[in-house]
Parts: structure tokens; sequence; C-alpha cells
């Protein structure tokens, strides 16, 4: 079974979810707001993409952030923040059992999915 992390109502979990749910797709959703996210598998997105790709800097939530808190960041400020708050995480993250999909784009879905 696949699992689709992200929130609720971030428009581009809901693109993707709407795309899955189009294809008949079945998937389990992790809503980072409401159940957080654990350590182990944040660190491993990370080791997998790089902190700089796992950690959405163009949000509302990091952008907010004292000027203190976004410099000098490394691997381990990147995910102690992530965990503190979880919406910091690029989204959404798509887990298929084979590989990770980090982010929506409909022809990189139907490539790892479908084809």
């Amino acid at each position: 079974m696949l699992t689709l992390y992200g929130i609720k109502n971030c428009d581009t979990v809901k693109k993707a979810r709407a795309w899955l749910d189009a294809q008949g797709i079945g998937y389990t959703f992790h809503d980072y707001k409401v159940a957080g996210v654990d350590e182990a598998q944040l660190r491993a997105w990370v080791d997998e993409f790089g902190w700089e790709k796992v950690l959405n800097r163009a949000g509302t939530t990091f952008r907010k952030l004292p000027d203190t808190d976004k410099e000098g960041l490394d691997v381990d400020r990147a995910v102690s923040l992530m965990l503190a708050q979880p919406s910091m995480i690029k989204r959404p993250i798509l887990g298929t059992g084979e590989c990770w999909l980090l982010g929506f784009g409909p022809a990189a879905y139907e490539a790892a999915l479908i084809a």
C-alpha cells in the first residue's frame, strides 16, 4: 500500500490525492499536522534527497522563523526544525514501497505507479 505524507489543506497535496483517486490507486494518507513525523523516517528522506530539498524554505512557516534560526543550517538543525514544525517539510512525499517521490508531478507519479 502506498503512503502519501503531507498536510490535508496543502494545495499540492490536494492535487496529488486527486490524481491518485482519479487513477483508482489506493493509498494511506499521513497528515503531519495530526500524526507528526517520525525522526527516523524524516532522516531517511533527508538521506535520500538531501535536507536542502526536504526543507520547504518557500513556505510561510519557514519564512516566519527568526533569522537566527534560518542562518547556518546543517542537516541536524534542519531536521530539528522540521520535527518541531512538520509544515516545513516539502510535500507531498509518496512512498511506493520501492521508492520515494518528493513533491507532486503527474508525469513522475505515472512513471512510478503506472508505467
